[in-house]
């Protein structure tokens, strides 16, 4: 018997004798048994081969490969320490964290050897809040004239509404400090005292000094991780230079993180001149 689509059929009676109550010759009375149908198929359309349940060479080969690349990536997973692995995510959004690390990253051990110089010069004390840079930040002069010049500050990353009230709030009270004349190094009378007995202040020789005065100052503006603010130091001496980095010193070290302070220069990063829309990362903080 030939059946569609190519398949061939071979049909076997299997009728072997049975006893049965009605007739005493059980011997000489068939009885029907299950149609047992072998059937063996191919189908050249679907280039599936059905007999019995094996597979392609082609789908064993991919099969093995599915599971080596498994396994690769479970051992990845499982023997690369779960703290290296929080310590490479979280750098994809913390530029200090990426600068601490720097080529370590892949190195396990390299990595930890960071981390602890690190909390080894931010000390043990963890209960104090601390969110600034243990990276001391970089200090230079372009062309700065002090009757008009701007000073540059980078960041690490754009600074919050927090941190632009922070820095202005510094800011202003150097100026107003400077204004007030206390950077005048014409009387400095404690600082060339000896603090071993009690030390005497001449308050006439302070009020007959030559002033110096603290001119004039702009408001302090941020664009993207860039601020400045423009001076002018009128008669002020210079060591209030010194008063201002010493303040964000532990301004950078304590709260805000600053990559550099700029002295001078015309344009810093990618600032553009005019640009004042707070959509598009402008800020400022009102002298």
């Amino acid at each position: 018997m030939t059946m569609a689509s190519g398949c061939s059929c071979r049909l076997q009676w299997h009728c072997p004798n049975t006893n049965t109550n009605t007739h005493s010759n059980s011997s000489l009375l068939p009885m029907r048994r299950p149609l047992l149908l072998s059937v063996s198929a191919s189908s050249s359309d679907e280039g599936v081969n059905i007999k019995g349940s094996g597979t392609s060479a082609r789908t064993r080969r991919l099969l093995r490969i599915r599971e080596e690349k498994q396994q690769r990536e479970h051992e990845r997973i499982h023997n690369y320490p779960s703290w290296a692995k929080v310590l490479e995510d979280a750098c994809k959004d913390d530029t200090e964290l990426r600068a601490v690390l720097g080529d370590s990253i892949g190195n396990p051990e390299l990595m930890r050897k960071r981390v602890e110089d690190r909390v080894r010069k931010k000390g043990r004390d963890f209960r104090k809040s601390k969110t600034g840079s243990v990276v001391a930040f970089k200090v230079s002069f372009r062309d700065f004239n002090p009757t008009d010049s701007h000073i540059w500050f980078e960041f690490y990353g754009s600074p919050s509404d927090k941190d632009v009230n922070l820095l202005g709030s510094v800011i202003q009270s150097w100026y107003v400090l400077g204004r007030l004349g206390a950077f005048n190094s014409s009387n400095l009378q404690m600082a060339n005292s000896s603090m071993e007995y009690d030390p005497l202040y001449d308050a006439d020789k302070g009020f007959k000094v030559m002033p110096s005065s603290f001119h004039d100052i702009g408001d302090v503006e941020f664009q993207d991780n860039w601020g400045r603010v423009w001076v002018d130091l009128g008669t002020a001496d210079y060591f209030g230079l010194d008063v201002l980095l010493n303040c964000l010193t532990g301004l950078s070290s304590e709260y805000l993180g600053i990559q550099q302070v700029v002295f001078g220069g015309r344009c810093m990063g990618d600032w553009e001149e005019g640009m004042k829309n707070p959509d598009y990362g402008y800020k400022y903080f009102k002298i």
